[in-house]
């Protein structure tokens, strides 16, 4: 059947798991209606009905504006077994519980001296996140299982690692993966290298060729050509000319003006040590080594970085909600752009519209063999009709795997503890990141204790 002939493309149904975000879900809807080949049915569930109504709104008009080629209805489900019920694709994004949780996450370990620039997937934080976030998976899964057993399952939940394991761990015959855009930021890097230090204009990523390995928000680049051209001793010559000043793609970015941008400061750093490409922004990788990076707000400072307070998070929200006002009363006008994600294109390759190439979270087959089986590893993939085929990656680099093998073990023992609430399990673990290495036994118990105490409303009455 050619890619025309699949009907399935036109008459779609997508249950969105979250659908209230005020980020991912705009970016999603746009490009959904920006797509001529596919339409149908978004069915938004949130536990939060009135943001998912007024995405239901937003969404409508998204679909009606005039420079849309694809018609999308969007409806707000009372119920996971509503939404899931005959759903083709289903589209994870929550907040894992409120932003006070995350303020506990996030700055409760500065008081021994731990500060974390994301705090959501690694560390004292990306523990914590975890242990709310798990059990909310668990029910997911079984939903999932019970109404929609055949539908694909898109992740952009974070600690994405964990949730797409749990995924798997309670329903292993789920079709599920989840996306992440750290490796596109990556990309586009070297595309900038191509132009500012090569006089090579207008290369986009998806023209690079390069070699994922990894976990997500710790992936590397092994490999990176350019038609035939290695990029590797392009990006060695990078990191050592801007490895003290940094690199700003360019002109057009200041790593000061946004919480998000960086210098790359801590990926020359990485290369220089290890040899391979770190992909992934430099706020993430920061939080999976020793604290080379992080040891004081000023340390962050000057590896040309930031640190992503809950309060900004919180006044952003607060901005969001405000241009989402403004998109449905008309104040904002509707201007339909591209995301950069590839959420949609993955799933018109599963529909059989064109194979695609991107990188992936899925459970490890052997395409990283010397990290364990089963675990959610970060490689490329081959997207095709009704099918995920992970590329070979080939052995980490010995280097470089006992950095990534620790998280690893560290993520399977979390999903342990998270299904068993076993304290003992979680505090060693807990313990066990490198971002703890410096706190004392008591002190960290302390912590754990005080953190797991401030995610009671949230996790089973048998952690306590």
């Amino acid at each position: 059947m050619s890619k025309q002939e699949n009907p399935r493309a036109k008459e779609l149904n997508i249950a969105y798991i979250g659908g209230g975000s005020r980020g991912w879900a705009w970016g999603f809807m746009m490009d959904l209606a920006m797509d001529g080949e596919i339409c149908g049915t978004v069915r938004l569930y949130d536990i939060d009905r009135s943001a998912a109504e007024r995405n239901r709104i937003i969404g409508n008009k998204i679909s009606a504006h005039p420079d849309a080629v694809s018609r999308w209805e969007y409806t707000v489900s009372d119920s996971l077994k509503d939404a899931l019920t005959g759903a083709d694709f289903v589209v994870i994004s929550i907040l894992p519980a409120t932003f006070e949780e995350m303020r506990s996450d996030v700055h409760l370990p500065e008081r021994v001296g731990i500060y974390q620039p994301v705090g959501d997937t690694v560390g004292a934080g990306g523990f914590m996140r975890a242990m709310r976030t798990i059990p909310m998976y668990v029910t997911i899964a079984e939903a999932i299982r019970d109404y929609a057993p055949e539908a694909w399952v898109i992740n952009y939940t974070n600690p994405m690692s964990l949730c797409v394991r749990t995924l798997y761990e309670v329903f292993p015959a789920v079709k599920a993966f989840g996306c992440c855009h750290e490796v596109f930021g990556t990309q586009k890097l070297l595309c900038a290298m191509l132009k500012t230090e090569e006089g090579i204009p207008d290369v986009r990523r998806q023209d690079l060729y390069t070699t994922v390995t990894g976990i997500n928000h710790f992936t590397w680049l092994t490999t990176a050509s350019w038609q035939g051209m290695d990029l590797m001793p392009l990006y060695a010559r990078m990191a050592d000319k801007y490895f003290e000043s940094g690199y700003d793609e360019g002109g057009d970015k200041n790593w000061m003006n946004s919480f998000f941008e960086c210098a790359h400061r801590v990926k020359f750093d990485l290369f220089r040590r290890y040899g391979a490409i770190a992909a992934a922004g430099d706020r993430h990788l920061a939080e999976f080594t020793a604290p080379w990076y992080t040891s004081s707000p000023e340390a962050v400072a000057d590896w040309k970085f930031s640190l992503t307070t809950v309060d900004w998070r919180i006044e952003d929200l607060h901005r969001r909600l405000q241009r989402s006002d403004d998109l449905i009363s008309g104040k904002e006008e509707l201007v339909l752009k591209p995301s950069g994600e590839e959420g949609h294109l993955l799933l018109k390759a599963i529909l059989g519209l064109g194979d695609l190439v991107s990188n992936v979270n899925i459970p490890n087959r052997g395409q990283i063999p010397n990290l364990p089986l089963g675990a959610v590893v970060e490689t490329n993939a081959l997207f095709g009709r009704d099918r995920i085929e992970p590329l070979y990656a080939g052995a980490m680099p010995a280097n470089i795997l006992p950095l990534v093998a620790r998280h690893v073990y560290n993520q399977e023992n979390t999903l342990t503890a998270a299904l068993r609430c076993d304290r003992k399990l979680g505090f060693s673990t807990f313990m066990n990141d490198p971002q703890l290495a410096g706190v004392s036994v008591p002190d960290g118990q302390k912590l754990f204790d005080d953190m797991l105490e401030n995610q009671r409303p949230w996790l089973p009455k048998a952690w306590f």
